[in-house]
Formats: structure tokens, sequence, C-alpha cells
């Protein structure tokens, strides 16, 4: 081979080099001007809604104890903090006008007593004296009958009219007997009512509690706390700590997954743990105000470590979607309208995708139809992108983090 023509060869390659330099080199500008999106990957997840209520713990029970009867108070027992069960002693007042009512009404029931042991042998001898005239006035009549003119007509009239007087004695009798009973059904009422009034006077607990206020002392003169006086004084104020109560202001659109028995949880900060409870009752009814329903959670205190008062944070669950495909919450444009749509990254490409989406999470949401376990879709801002646009992908920040069953 002649050396030109090895010139040419060398030359023919060093240009072809150069091109295919050139070519490389504005491909990979071309890619380094491709903008940068941020992608995270479909796949199953377990989605939990759930909506974070505050509230306060309220006794389940919390009363103030009345007394039924005036009274001094004459012996109180209890006081701030001391626990007590269901019919213990919390007070007794001294009343000296029930325990004089009380004295009369057993002297008018003895006296009622002795009228009818009276009024029955009143009943016995009128019931000798009716059985004697009767028989009188039978004998005389047979001999009349028998033997006509026998016995004068004056003398069977004179008998038949003893003998009707004794019934009317017997029936008088027989009926101030039954006075005599009635009256002492009456005293029987009137000797239960001053018993009844005379227990007033010893108060006792109506459940199982802790006295949170004592309000009397020995001496304290006590109203009787009837509703038409209202400035009555209570003894003590009574309250059950052994299950709490919290009232929560469930919001309109999660009303209709209230049920009663729902379990949740209950995360007390001040104490840093978290109890159980059951949602127990609610109104039904929203409140025009707040356009919220008020919901009772009950929760077991039965060594006393909640304090009423303290205030809680409620986890209720809306809605659990096990092993459901999702995507995070900021993949989907336009949720809460009827067109819903997310970039689908693809060989380095943009493709505007439609989906419809299900359970929404405060950080992801469940994809009903539109994506497949593994396709990569971008998050965050959308503006400015387009479909069919080249775009770098990059994993983002969370991904790795991202809790996937």
């Amino acid at each position: 081979m002649s050396n030109s023509l090895r010139m040419a060869m060398l030359i023919a390659l060093s240009a072809g080099a150069s091109s295919l330099l050139t070519a490389c080199r504005q491909q990979a500008v071309v890619a380094a001007d491709n903008p940068t999106v941020p992608i995270a990957t479909a796949g199953p997840a377990n989605l939990t809604n759930e909506v974070v209520l505050s509230a306060e713990f309220r006794p389940y029970q919390d009363v103030d104890v009345m007394a039924k009867v005036a009274g001094y108070v004459k012996n109180i027992p209890v006081d701030i903090g001391d626990h007590v069960r269901e019919g213990a002693l919390l007070a007794t007042l001294e009343v000296p006008e029930l325990q004089d009512e009380m004295a009369k009404a057993t002297a008018g029931l003895a006296a009622a007593q002795a009228n009818i042991i009276t009024a029955h042998g009143a009943v016995q001898r009128a019931e000798a004296s009716a059985n004697i005239a009767h028989l009188s006035f039978q004998r005389i009549q047979d001999v009349s009958m028998k033997e006509p003119g026998l016995v004068p007509k004056q003398e069977v009239d004179v008998a038949q009219a003893h003998d009707l007087e004794a019934a009317a004695q017997l029936a008088s009798a027989q009926s101030a007997l039954q006075s005599a009973q009635q009256t002492k059904l009456q005293a029987d009422s009137e000797r239960s009512r001053a018993a009844a009034m005379l227990q007033y006077a010893t108060i006792r607990a109506p459940f199982t509690g802790v006295i949170t206020k004592r309000y009397a002392n020995t001496g304290s003169m006590i109203q009787a706390g009837t509703a038409s006086q209202t400035q009555a004084m209570p003894v003590v104020r009574l309250a059950q700590n052994s299950l709490l109560r919290l009232i929560l202001p469930v919001p309109v659109d999660a009303v209709q997954d209230v049920h009663n028995g729902d379990s949740v949880n209950v995360n007390v900060t001040t104490l840093n743990r978290t109890f159980s409870g059951k949602i127990t009752r609610y109104a039904d009814t929203l409140q025009l105000s707040t356009r919220t329903m008020d919901t009772e959670v009950d929760v077991p205190n039965p060594d006393g470590t909640l304090v009423p008062g303290m205030y809680a944070e409620v986890h209720l669950r809306l809605a659990t979607h096990p092993n459901v495909l999702s995507v995070p919450i900021d993949a989907v444009d336009g949720l809460g309208t009827t067109v819903q749509h997310v970039y689908l990254v693809r060989s380095g490409q943009l493709h505007l995708i439609a989906v419809i989406t299900g359970l929404q999470t405060p950080s992801r949401v469940e994809i009903l139809s539109g994506l497949r376990s593994g396709d990569q879709v971008v998050v965050g801002r959308h503006s400015s992108l387009s479909d069919g646009e080249k775009v770098t992908p990059l994993p983002a920040a969370y991904e790795s983090t991202d809790s996937h069953s």
C-alpha cells in the first residue's frame, strides 16, 4: 500500500471518530437539558383513614349530693379525696321536727289499732244481741201462727221491732269497724311517710366514686334541695372516676362512619401513654353552629391513672383498606373533583394518565384504576410538566421510607 493511500485512510477514520464523538456530546447535552422530576412507585399498602379529635376527660357521673330535708349537720365522716362505695354514709342531719312527726305518727297508729279492737268488741256484742232478738221474734211468730189468738199481735210486732233494731245496730258496729280499719291504714301511711322522711336525714352515696368537694361541716344548716330553692347548699360533690367519658365533636363528613362499639386509640400526651376506648353513644344529630355531632367514648380507668380534666387526642378510624394499590397523595392532580390524573414516567417520557381514586389518608391515596403495581409516577408540583415531555426521573426522598405492605 502506498503512503498516499495510507494517509487517505487515516484522514477518513479520523473524520468518522470526530463525527461520532460530536454526536455523543450532542446527545449528552440534550439529556442534560431534560428536566429532573421526583418519582414514586405505585405499590400495595394498608391504608387507614382516621381523624384526630381533641377532648377533655369527664367523670362518667358527677353530681352534687343534696339533702331531701332541711336540718343541721350532725356528722359528716367524708372529705375531699375519699373513695366511697354505693350506699356509704356521707352525712347525718339533726332534724328534731321529723323525730316529733315520727312519734306522733307512731302514737296515731297505736290509737288506730286500739280503735279496731274496740270496734271488734262492739261488733261481737251487736251480733249477740241481733241473734237473741231474731230468735225471740221467730219463736213468738211460730206460736202465733200455730195457735192464733194465743199471743197478742202487739207482742209479735214488738219482737219484730227488736229484731230489726238489733240488725241495724250490728250493721252500725260493722261500719264502725271498717272505719277503724281505714283509720289504721291512714295511720300506717303517715308513719311510713314520717319514717321515710327521717331516713332522708341520713345521706348516702348514690354510686361508687370519689369525693371531689365538701361543702358543709358539722353544725352547718342544710336546706332541702328542691327545685324551688336554688340557694340550697349541697353536702358533697361525688364523681365516678373509674370510668371516664370523652365527648368528641365529629365533623359532618365523618358522621356516617361512626358506629357504637368501634374501638379508638386515646393518646394522653401528658402521660405519654395510649389507652383503649370504645364509642358508646352519639347524638345522631348535628349542631348547626359547628356542623359537628357529639360522640361519646368511654375509657376504663380502674387504677385511677387518668384524672378528669386531662386532655386527650382520640384517633377515630373511619375506614381501613388492606393491601390496596396506592401512590403518594401529591402524585394525583384533581383530588376531590371528577377528573383526576397522574404523570406516568415510562422510558424517560411523561404520559398523562386518568385515574380513579378511593380511600385517602394524609400521605397516600388508593388507586382503583389507571395504574399497575410498579408504575413510576411524578410526585410534587405538576404545573410545568406536559404530556409527552422527556424527563430525567429521580426517586423521591421519602420513597425509601414509604410504608408499603
